[in-house]
């Protein structure tokens, strides 16, 4: 199974918006070829992402994590190292940045939390308290975050937005 990392954006790129914050499905369904979602993410990349993509910290870890799994990768299983190395090499891309944690993401989520979650959704959940806080949209191929009220998000599928 082989890993990449995307390459700069074309000249053409016509910007969408301020930022998107990805969740890590997006990230990992970009960087794995073989993926299911690899081509849905290509396209999201190319054409409906916002001039600037984030990692936060949760997404980081998330992909290097991921990346070092056995299970999902197969064969192509990489050490931490390896996997730093393709989280590194999103982040240094000019159309990606990591995106500190915003000032009143912890009462965004406190919020997001009083209606009841199941605890399966509770890092979904900081993901939208972070992109609310934060300003972004959030993308991701999981339609979980249909349950957050007033989150701006585009929800991907296998054919792309």
């Amino acid at each position: 199974m082989g890993i990449e990392a995307a390459e700069p954006r074309p000249a053409a790129w016509a910007p969408g918006g301020a930022g998107d914050l990805l969740d890590v499905n997006v990230w990992l369904a970009r960087a794995i070829p073989q993926h299911p979602h690899h081509a849905a993410a290509r396209r999201y990349w190319e054409d409906l992402s916002a001039p600037q993509m984030c990692f936060c910290r949760v997404t980081m870890l998330a992909l290097v994590r991921l990346l070092c799994q056995p299970k999902l990768m197969g064969k192509g299983v990489l050490d931490l190292a390896g996997a730093f190395e393709i989280y590194r090499r999103f982040a240094a891309l000019p159309e990606v940045r990591f995106a500190p944690e915003p000032a009143g993401c912890e009462a965004t989520l406190a919020s997001l939390l009083r209606g009841g979650l199941p605890a399966r959704l509770w890092t979904d959940a900081y993901l939208a308290a972070f992109a609310q806080a934060a300003g972004l949209r959030l993308v991701s191929f999981d339609a979980d975050f249909d349950r957050f009220a007033g989150l701006n998000w585009l929800r991907l599928g296998a054919a792309g937005a």
